[in-house]
């Protein structure tokens, strides 16, 4: 993924909401500046397939979950909005979200169960600086699917393989557990989910190849 400024100009969160254009594209708001997301399509390709995955639980469930195409998550950092690749809401908790029925913007941590973000070039943004914005924001879990093993030592170790980080608030703070070859995905928002990181690494492999 790829993220190009559009102007120079800064703006406020709310000029930013009001200047938001449909032409199809999707754009963030990083303190003040607008960036225009640019991504892949084995980014994409990778996005579609936890989406399908998902939809499938969250039927088989019936749980009172949605996935949207986007919608638009607001962090408590300042003039600052995140497009997620994959966000999973709670539809009860969308009726205490002001900004929702107007702009697809979601401000409470307590409306998003679940947030994925799939590693690119960017990848200090998805184990840095979302990490801390999701994890002030109150959401339950966080997936970094970081499927080229892009991320620094530090965060998938030695050697880097490819690896799927589950970021889980547990009194506040998220505790990462990491996810490699062969091994089942544990998610508390989807604790019956039959998920191999084989399934997820294979679907971007097929796409890039």
């Amino acid at each position: 993924m790829v993220q190009a400024l559009v102007n120079c100009d800064r703006m406020t969160f709310e000029e930013f909401i009001d200047w938001y254009p449909e032409d199809g594209r999707r754009y963030e708001l990083y303190r003040g500046a607008v960036r225009e997301i640019m991504t892949t399509g084995t980014h994409e390709d990778t996005s579609g397939f936890f989406v399908a995955e998902l939809n499938f639980e969250i039927r088989r469930c019936s749980l009172p979950f949605s996935i949207p195409r986007a919608c638009l998550l607001k962090p408590e950092m300042a003039e600052t909005g995140f497009i997620p690749d994959v966000v999973v809401l709670d539809r009860r908790e969308l009726v205490n979200e002001p900004l929702w029925q107007k702009s697809s913007v979601i401000q409470s941590g307590k409306t998003v169960p679940l947030v994925i973000e799939v590693v690119s070039t960017n990848w200090r943004n998805d184990y840095a600086v979302k990490l801390t914005e999701y994890e002030a924001m109150g959401i339950a879990e966080y997936w970094i699917v970081d499927y080229l093993a892009l991320g620094a030592v530090r965060h998938i170790g030695k050697p880097k393989q490819p690896t799927v980080t589950v970021c889980k608030l547990i009194e506040g703070e998220y505790q990462l557990f990491l996810f490699t070859a062969g091994q089942r995905i544990e998610s508390d928002i989807f604790p019956e989910l039959n998920l191999m990181t084989d399934a997820i690494f294979q679907a971007a492999i097929e796409v890039a190849g």
